[in-house]
């Protein structure tokens, strides 16, 4: 676990508050619906963080729970120390939140700022619901 997490926007001021209480759970994940995250993406050239390929793969880990969750982070910056240990995921692609949503498929989890005290696991039945929310947007 990362020590310190001094937040660095607002999505990571906004998860903070989710955790300490003084934001409903509800609001947050109103807020998350607009934000932007960090995806590591595999690159087989390792080209200074540079997508090539049409067809992104993002890092995706077993939960050990019977199903695989996609590693999402508030920041580029917050997955420095992660990636390190999977090699050729050094970069990766900011998008909108509700983007990554429609992109995933069902049957997947994922998993915001793993290693970090701010963090949030979400099984697939909850994308799910929260990817039904955000279409309504």
């Amino acid at each position: 676990m990362e020590p310190n997490f001094i937040p660095q926007n607002d999505l990571e001021r906004q998860l903070l508050a989710a955790q300490d209480g003084s934001l409903g759970e509800e609001e947050f994940m109103h807020a998350l619906l607009g934000a932007q995250v960090f995806m590591p993406i595999h690159d087989k050239h390792g080209i200074g963080g540079l997508q090539t390929s049409s067809s992104a793969a993002p890092l995706t880990l077993d939960s050990g729970a019977g199903f695989e969750v996609i590693v999402l982070f508030t920041s580029p910056e917050r997955a420095k120390g992660f990636v390190s240990d999977y090699p050729g995921y050094e970069g990766g692609l900011l998008a909108e939140f509700t983007w990554v949503l429609e992109k995933m498929g069902s049957g997947l989890g994922l998993t915001l700022n793993p290693g970090w005290e701010a963090g949030l696991d979400m099984e697939p039945d909850t994308v799910q619901q929260l990817l039904a929310s955000g279409s309504g947007q």
